[in-house]
């Protein structure tokens, strides 16, 4: 990875009209989330505060996009039953929402006529895909990310993303 490569807050402060998230792990085991998902699994308590320390920065990031015209759109494929992470991050869910973005869940066994890119991106104005990359543990691996601009790649990832989007349930409707 070049190190002029942008990262996401470059990419979306870039993004004009759409910037769209492709989830599709059934865990992850990122750092700035470690705490709080050990707090969660040991008390049943999800920070949920969108003024929270934890929430502000994604809260505040994601509310200036909107207020630009952006259209923020999240869509999970997950296997059901689903793991104690996805629960987690359905409790936590509220707050994208509150923040302006829209989420969306498919059971993972309503995609599998999608075809699916191997990672989980952002895809942003239909153009440019940020892939994120993680390791088998769910962790962040190196490099954490992979920007790709080639046509055929963006309409792989968007129209994966869009076929996701059009089956899957809208987060208020879905219960884990």
């Amino acid at each position: 990875m070049s190190q002029s490569e942008p990262g996401f807050d470059e990419l979306l402060a870039a993004a004009e009209q759409s910037a769209v998230h492709l989830e599709m792990r059934d865990a992850y085991a990122v750092g700035d989330e470690a705490d709080d998902f050990e707090e969660w699994k040991r008390t049943g308590h999800r920070d949920v505060d969108p003024g929270s320390a934890y929430w502000t920065p994604w809260v505040e990031l994601i509310r200036r996009t909107v207020a630009r015209g952006v259209v923020v759109r999240r869509a999970r494929v997950v296997s059901e039953p689903v793991t104690d992470y996805i629960r987690y991050e359905h409790a936590g869910t509220v707050v994208n929402i509150h923040a302006g973005e829209q989420v969306r869940w498919l059971p993972r066994r309503q995609a599998s006529d999608i075809a699916l890119p191997g990672n989980d991106c952002w895809v942003f104005d239909g153009r440019t895909v940020l892939f994120n990359h993680f390791s088998g543990t769910g962790s962040w691996s190196e490099p954490g990310w992979e920007v790709r601009t080639e046509p055929s790649v963006a309409q792989l990832a968007s129209t994966a993303f869009d076929a996701v989007w059009e089956r899957g349930t809208p987060h208020e409707k879905y219960t884990v």
